[in-house]
């Protein structure tokens, strides 16, 4: 029984992990993208006024 809680908590540890490793990539993706939208937009603004 102790080996099986043991190994439920292992792969509830895991799990976690992974979930907050997932969030963190998509928050970085996200604000990536933003900043390369906000980028092209400037460059097409600066390029439509000349």
């Amino acid at each position: 029984m102790k080996k099986l809680n043991k190994l439920s908590v292992l792969i509830t540890i895991v799990t976690i992990a992974a979930t907050v490793a997932a969030a963190v990539a998509t928050i970085l993706v996200f604000h990536e993208k933003k900043k390369k939208d906000e980028e092209e937009l400037e460059h097409y603004l600066d390029c439509s006024i000349q």
